[in-house]
């Protein structure tokens, strides 16, 4: 500084080289840690410091300007000491230039909201570098608007874009965004299109609220775009990323003796303006006080405490509720009838037997006439139970109206729903344990009772020395689960063969291979919980060999949410399927899906899929050592 104070030349590039080469052999955080804080000190108010930050920076080669740079970046505690300590670097140089704009924007997304924040604030400071903070909102929406990356990358590297498209977007100005409104506009409704087609809730919410803050910038004065979604923590953040945080200017602060002293003479003043606005409050106009005289206030109201709301009775029989259902315009009939259909199936099952396609059909086709709270959940469990009733016709019923035509996606989604919630009530035993309380927690006398049975007698003997036996440790309570049949052992197929036959022929209005994937992710996995549901049946096997021939033919599916319910699927197949059946009827398909899996957790861009692959590899290796440890 001396010497350039005095007018004398001075190189510092030794200086640059020594800091490129200790960032980049991985002591980046220990130097740039303690030179940051002194550069911005020196370069608070020293423009001759900033030269020298500057040139410091612009000597740097540039097989390591990216270390340093991004150090800087991650370091610098806002966006205008960045700018004090880099310059214009990115506009001189273009190593720079690209770790700025392309590779921590597009290619890395494991930097944190403040580094976000630092960088593209930087980018907005100097008109010269404007110019690159329009260009990098451009190259980020045409990202954001690709469907191709929609699908092929992880929501956590969607998400970090999202956020620099609305920090750009809060740096811009009104002018800025007037020349590019078009461009924002197109990017937008494509972009929203693709978020939306996403079969992951946190991908769709994603797009609603980018796209309604892109909205937001370009109709100021006429209609935005308003969807519907949780508002969550997460929704909060990325919506106060819109909104540009000026940097607080802290001043010096006042002692207490002058704050109590200025509040002090606050207060009289606050107090004589009470006084006023209440002296001025009961001053009436004549006007009102007339309205008042002509008012309605002296009327006594009725009393109406002991009324009592009158309830229309639902239906009796099953026969007379579809036909309720069906055609009565009797509102408040047609409500009961909706809350007490449940109840009313399980208790007459034989009644219910005779019309249980026919009500199958008029539940599935049933809307909602008033606003009943719960009516949806009402109609599913409705639905569920007609199908634990009578399960082999209402099965085959709903299976075949799921490829039909004239059905709505929200009517298929809600046939899945049903068959897994009726699987699952089948498979369960419906009598649940009861826990064995000792009877024998303190001493006590027991009378024997008169009784011939040699099993009482026993059952007495029993009963005393379990009381007379001191336990050092006892475990937890028994929990005796009452036998019963497996009741979706024998429909097994009925539920799930007619869902697998018919997944690759494209109808008018249905296409799962198609635009339709969202339906098809709601398949597999209902698929993958029907096998896991029917282990222990006769038509397991058969199941899992089908299964396995299913997977195979969508491995390579674009959407995340179809290849996580694949890998669900394989892993229900490993564990119901008996492992000898495994190897004797499955050995081919078992050797491709290990490749096939060995591939996912390697190459998927998807975060849960990977996880899923490793865990089902897992399993299989469990499963080879189990049978390896049998004696032939």
């Amino acid at each position: 500084v001396c010497f350039l104070t005095d007018g004398m030349d001075c190189s510092i590039s030794f200086v640059s080289h020594v800091l490129g080469k200790v960032c980049i052999h991985g002591r980046q955080k220990e130097i740039l840690s303690v030179l940051v804080p002194r550069l911005t000190d020196l370069t608070k108010s020293d423009c001759i410091w900033q030269r020298i930050c500057w040139r410091l920076v612009e000597c740097v080669p540039d097989r390591w300007m990216e270390a340093v740079v991004l150090g800087f970046v991650q370091r610098a505690p806002g966006a205008d000491v960045l700018s004090r300590l880099l310059g214009n670097l990115v506009v001189k140089n273009k190593k720079a230039q690209f770790v700025v704009t392309q590779k921590v924007l597009l290619l890395q997304y494991s930097h944190t909201t403040a580094v976000l924040q630092n960088l593209l604030g930087y980018l907005s400071l100097d008109s010269l570098r404007r110019a690159l903070l329009i260009k990098v909102l451009q190259e980020l929406l045409e990202t954001w608007g690709s469907s191709s990356a929609v699908k092929h990358s992880p929501p956590e590297q969607q998400q970090y874009i999202s956020k620099a498209i609305l920090i750009c977007l809060s740096h811009l100005k009104e002018p800025e965004i007037e020349s590019c409104r078009q461009e924002l506009l197109t990017s937008m409704m494509e972009g929203v299109k693709c978020h939306l087609d996403s079969n992951l809730p946190q991908i769709r919410r994603l797009g609603m609220i980018v796209a309604e803050s892109i909205s937001s910038k370009i109709n100021t004065d006429g209609p935005v775009l308003k969807f519907e979604y949780e508002e969550d923590d997460e929704a909060r953040e990325l919506k106060s990323l819109l909104v540009q945080t000026q940097p607080s200017c802290v001043g010096p602060s006042l002692p207490d003796d002058d704050r109590s002293e200025k509040a002090a003479a606050a207060l009289p003043l606050l107090l004589e303006s009470d006084k006023k606005s209440q002296t001025a409050a009961p001053g009436m106009p004549d006007e009102e006080s007339d309205a008042e005289l002509d008012s309605d206030d002296d009327l006594i109201p009725y009393d109406m405490s002991e009324d009592k709301e009158l309830k229309t009775k639902a239906p009796v029989y099953i026969r007379d509720c579809i036909e309720v259902l069906m055609g009565s315009e009797d509102v408040d009939k047609w409500e009961a009838t909706v809350k007490a259909l449940e109840s009313l199936i399980r208790k007459n099952p034989a009644a219910t037997r005779e019309v249980s396609v026919e009500l199958a059909k008029v539940l599935l086709h049933l809307e909602e006439k008033t606003c009943i709270e719960g009516f949806v959940e009402l109609r599913q469990r409705a639905q569920v139970a007609v199908l634990t009733t009578d399960p082999v016709p209402v099965a085959k019923y709903l299976t075949s109206q799921f490829y039909s035509l004239n059905y709505s996606l929200r009517q298929r989604v809600d046939i899945l729903d049903v068959l897994v919630l009726a699987a699952q009530e089948l498979s369960y035993p419906k009598s649940h344990g009861k826990t064995k309380h000792s009877s024998a927690q303190k001493p006590c006398i027991q009378v024997i009772p008169e009784s011939d049975s040699p099993k009482d007698w026993r059952r007495v003997v029993d009963e005393r020395i379990k009381s007379k036996t001191r336990r050092f440790a006892t475990g937890q309570r028994q929990v005796e689960l009452a036998s019963s049949p497996n009741a979706f052992s024998s429909v097994a197929g009925h539920f799930f063969f007619p869902l697998i036959q018919h997944f690759d022929r494209p109808l008018t209005t249905f296409d799962l291979l198609g635009e339709d994937h969202f339906v098809l992710g709601r398949l597999v996995h209902t698929l993958a919980v029907l096998m896991y549901l029917a282990v222990n049946t006769v038509a397991v096997a058969a199941m899992g060999k089908a299964l396995l021939e299913f997977v195979w033919a969508l491995r390579f599916h674009t959407d995340s949410y179809v290849r996580q319910g694949l890998l669900s699927c394989v892993s229900s197949v490993l564990l119901s399927v008996p492992a000898e059946r495994l190897l004797e009827d499955m050995t081919e398909e078992l050797l491709e899906t290990q490749s096939w899996l060995g591939d996912v957790v390697e190459k998927d861009p998807d975060g849960e899929c990977r996880r899923l692959a490793l865990q089902t590899l897992l399993l299989m290796e469990n499963l080879k050592k189990k049978l390896e440890a049998v004696p032939s």
